[in-house]
């Protein structure tokens, strides 16, 4: 007979079953098309009549009705080419059929106020595992891969070495003024931990379960750094035991060598830097623990990482280049630990950079701030100096638009004990370069010792460091005013990850108020450019098919310049 028609007032199907019926049954709609049916999120798809075969199975569910037509017009649904058995494919097996808001509903931008409680913790269990995989095997056989968004390069100088440009090797021998040039290229990644991913499964309701294991987000990750092939990585969340199994191995044989710092808590995932090898030996590897179990203020276990790495190249002076690598506390509401965190790692660079004559050697700064552009924190990177009398804790980060957090900073902010100086850099070296000064000037500190508590009162207040730093991303597409976003889930899609860097005088790249305070400099030749919150929800945001975190990676090609 006949087949059925499916009601018209149907709106959606539940994401977590996938119907067979029939191959000579064929999906029609007035011109044949492929005869299965796919759905990159959680969309709500159109009433127009469908035919469908006597033997549809019964493992489905007719769920409620909601969203207009223009949701299913606006939605990102595509038709795969032919395959013999017919089906339809419904993402997410872990998204329940019923009483479940859309996803344009549950997804909010960063700054909105969400009083919803995470759902249970979904339990990824070996037999989840082995039948998730038996799917997507199956599924890989009569479907083709999504789509993936494209990301270009943007560039600056056109000698950039990603341009393939072959520079004249008949130079100028008289030049003395030549600079010695060494390119290279800097990932800053946030792979997103296994354990965190599992610990809240809420933010990842997007997407389809297989997606999710990490036999499945490895390989993918791996694969994107082989193709970016960075000379430096800098890594975070990246898990221990993940990392000692098959991260540092599979890098090792891509020829990086890797420094790793986890974190101090229960949480096991931590920092890495890992760099070429060939381009470059290290000279020093120093982790910064945030926790101190003497300092209530301080009982995160967050953790950050610096390295003082030699270029492999011959030049006039002994070049080096400080890499740090840190992700911040995430809690919007606790931006007196962030400034905190910032403040010991600052320390850690400026103890590790410092150079005899008194400059710094080029510095990068990469990692997950947790915080937005603009935000007090940010504006403290990047302009060196933050007055945050009367500023409340819930405003640092800039993470929420109406603010949860309301007390205000206390001045200080950290407590003297720990050592840093409202310049953020170590106290006790700085009062032994006091000593050595001689008793002339310790004598000149007896006379003035009013004037002093007096002048450092008045400026307890102001955060400052020494560096003069540019952000290698502009967080905005001039063209449209539009933002840039780094990571994108359930619950928001802005940008927290960040590529900082000490930009040389003649780098057209670098922001107003950067200066070459240096030793030579840093130049930007180039990056990869960011996306969109709309691009990423075409390939129904991250993680997805083909990049298996839920932020994206940063990368960027510096020129070392040394005069």
């Amino acid at each position: 007979g006949r087949p059925s028609m499916l009601p018209r007032h149907m709106q959606r199907l539940g994401r977590d079953w996938i119907t067979h019926w029939n191959g000579s049954q064929i999906l029609t709609l007035n011109s044949p098309v492929s005869s299965c049916m796919r759905w990159a999120g959680h969309y709500p798809w159109a009433s127009f009549p469908l035919p469908v075969p006597v033997d549809f199975s019964a493992n489905w569910r007719l769920p409620p009705f909601f969203g207009p037509w223009r949701q299913f017009q606006n939605s990102n649904w595509q038709l795969d080419n032919f395959t013999q058995s017919s089906c339809f494919h419904l993402p997410n097996p872990s998204m329940k059929s019923e009483g479940e808001e859309p996803l344009t509903k549950k997804r909010r931008l960063s700054g909105q106020h969400d009083t919803s409680t995470p759902e249970e913790e979904t339990n990824f269990s070996n037999q989840k595992e082995a039948l998730c995989l038996s799917v997507a095997q199956n599924e890989e056989k009569h479907s083709r891969k999504k789509g993936t968004v494209k990301r270009h390069w943007e560039y600056f100088c056109q000698h950039s070495r990603t341009m393939q440009i072959f520079e004249n090797k008949q130079t100028d021998q008289s030049n003395t003024e030549s600079e010695a040039k060494f390119d290279f290229t800097v990932m800053s990644y946030n792979i997103l931990s296994q354990n965190l991913l599992e610990d809240n499964s809420h933010l990842y309701k997007h997407c389809r379960q297989r997606l999710l294991i990490w036999t499945y987000r490895f390989p993918n990750i791996l694969q994107e750094i082989k193709q970016l092939d960075a000379d430096v990585l800098c890594l975070q969340e990246v898990q221990e035991d993940h990392y000692r199994t098959e991260i540092k191995s599979s890098l090792e044989s891509l020829g990086y060598h890797c420094e790793y710092k986890m974190r101090t808590g229960r949480k096991p995932d931590g920092c890495a830097i890992c760099f070429k090898a060939s381009k470059f030996s290290l000279i020093s590897s120093t982790p910064v623990e945030f926790f101190r179990h003497d300092i209530p203020l301080l009982d995160r276990d967050n953790v950050g990482l610096v390295l003082l790495l030699q270029p492999r190249f011959h030049c006039k002076t002994n070049a080096a280049i400080c890499v740090a690598n840190t992700h911040l506390l995430y809690n919007p509401r606790r931006g007196d630990i962030k400034l905190t965190q910032l403040a010991m790692l600052l320390a850690e660079i400026a103890s590790v950079a410092s150079q005899k004559d008194g400059t710094f050697c080029p510095i990068i700064i990469c990692g997950d701030f947790n915080s937005v552009p603009g935000s007090p924190l940010y504006r403290f990177i990047k302009e060196g100096k933050l007055n945050y009398e009367g500023l409340a804790i819930g405003k640092v980060s800039g993470q929420e638009q109406f603010p949860r957090g309301q007390r205000i900073l206390s001045i200080p902010i950290w407590p003297k004990k720990l050592g840093i100086s409202q310049n953020c850099v170590y106290e006790i070296k700085q009062q032994q370069n006091e000593e050595n000064a001689g008793e002339k000037l310790e004598a000149a500190k007896l006379d003035n010792t009013q004037e002093i508590v007096i002048a450092s009162e008045k400026l307890s207040s102001k955060l400052q460091h020494h560096f003069k730093l540019s952000s290698v991303y502009s967080h905005y597409f001039p063209e449209t005013g539009i933002p840039e976003v780094t990571t994108c889930h359930s619950r928001s899609a802005v940008t927290v990850d960040y590529i900082f860097y000490s930009a040389a005088n003649n780098d057209t790249a670098a922001q107003p108020g950067a200066e070459d305070s240096f030793h030579g400099g840093l130049k930007l030749l180039g990056r990869l450019a960011l996306l969109t919150e709309k691009d990423l929800w075409t390939v129904n945001g991250l993680p997805n098919e083909s990049n298996s975190s839920d932020h994206l990676p940063l990368l960027a090609e510096f020129r070392l310049v040394e005069r």
